[in-house]
């Protein structure tokens, strides 16, 4: 095989793999986790149980590569930090970095992990914490650095910021608002919130 045909056959390959996972998390979402079976994934992609299996040898492994998706893009968040000189831009950069990566397809599997919190428990308790969850956290520790003001208060507000596309699924659950409202509102509510924590302008207690 040449160089060519080889490049194309692993471009298919992963065109497959990011299918079968964009097709997974829906039927996850719609019919539940214990509802779907690897058989319907396959059936929907057009390919055989085998062939599925090529990429993912089980569902827990299709969840597991979304998460750690995730996690290479908070890694890859955090070294761009690390990289930065000390400045409170940085943090509203990276924040704004973070929240905005977000699309409808991630708000998706935001849902999905909250409606099935005993199977994100287990996939720690097996392999680790995930590795967006580490991701997160150091993220969060690097950029507290890069506050004017590093008081308990400021710090949870930071996190708070980062975590504010989480936040805005779970507040607008039961109020039919489209998910390009909900991604606005987390967009916004953290712009705000890193404008406070760079202005040193937190609330009197």
């Amino acid at each position: 095989m040449s160089d060519k045909q080889d490049a194309v056959v692993r471009s298919r390959g992963a065109q497959t793999r990011e299918q079968a996972q964009r097709v997974a998390l829906r039927l996850f979402t719609e019919q539940g986790y214990e509802a779907t079976s690897l058989r319907q994934i396959a059936d929907e992609l057009g390919i055989n149980k085998a062939s599925l299996y090529y990429y993912f040898d089980g569902k827990e492994a299709i969840v597991r590569s979304l998460l750690d998706q995730r996690g290479d893009e908070a890694e890859e968040l955090l070294a761009w930090v690390r990289e930065q000189p000390a400045s409170p831009t940085v943090l509203v950069d990276a924040v704004s970095r973070w929240v905005d990566s977000f699309t409808a397809e991630k708000l998706q599997g935001i849902r999905f992990l909250a409606a099935n919190p005993l199977l994100f428990a287990g996939l720690g308790r097996d392999n680790g914490e995930p590795r967006v969850s580490t991701g997160l956290s150091q993220l969060a520790d690097d950029l507290s650095r890069h506050l004017p003001d590093r008081s308990p208060e400021a710090v949870v507000m930071l996190r708070m910021a980062l975590l504010s596309i989480n936040a805005a699924v779970s507040a607008a659950a039961n109020t039919h608002a489209p998910d390009a409202a909900i991604i606005a509102a987390a967009r916004r509510t953290a712009r705000l919130t890193t404008a406070a924590l760079i202005s040193g302008a937190l609330p009197d207690s």
